[in-house]
């Protein structure tokens, strides 16, 4: 099992900064990947990024390349999301999620939900105009 804790969500204007964390543990942390979902009410959870194993590879939706950054810290067993230039259509519940795949680069796959075993409970951003 592995036990995932997301942190530093929050209340923004728009334009701001946020930068998510989420602390893993149970697993070797080195092998797995991470995703970043997000959620609104009466729509999927959609991915907005994702990182291998190792950090050498990355995804970002559309709407959020330029402007959020996925990274990693093996030794910390922490992933984060670096949020900026924020804008009201990014608020949702974010989550990170985990899925076992040691030496792999991020793969079309890994942008879909169904694709992670391991979840976190969600933090809430809220960007206002």
């Amino acid at each position: 099992q592995v036990q995932l804790v997301e942190s530093g969500g929050g209340l923004v204007q728009a334009g701001g900064s946020l930068r998510l964390s989420c602390a893993a543990s149970g697993r070797t942390f080195s092998n797995y990947a991470m995703g970043w979902f997000r959620q609104v009410p009466g729509k999927e959870r959609e991915c907005v990024a994702a990182i291998s194993w190792n950090g050498d590879s990355t995804y970002y939706t559309n709407s959020v390349k330029g402007r959020f950054t996925i990274s990693r810290d093996n030794a910390k067993n922490t992933v984060y999301l670096q949020m900026v230039s924020l804008k009201p259509e990014d608020t949702a519940v974010y989550y990170c999620a985990a899925d076992y795949r040691p030496g792999s680069m991020v793969t079309t796959t890994m942008r879909i939900a169904a694709a992670y075993h391991y979840w976190g409970q969600g933090t809430q951003v809220t960007v206002s105009s």
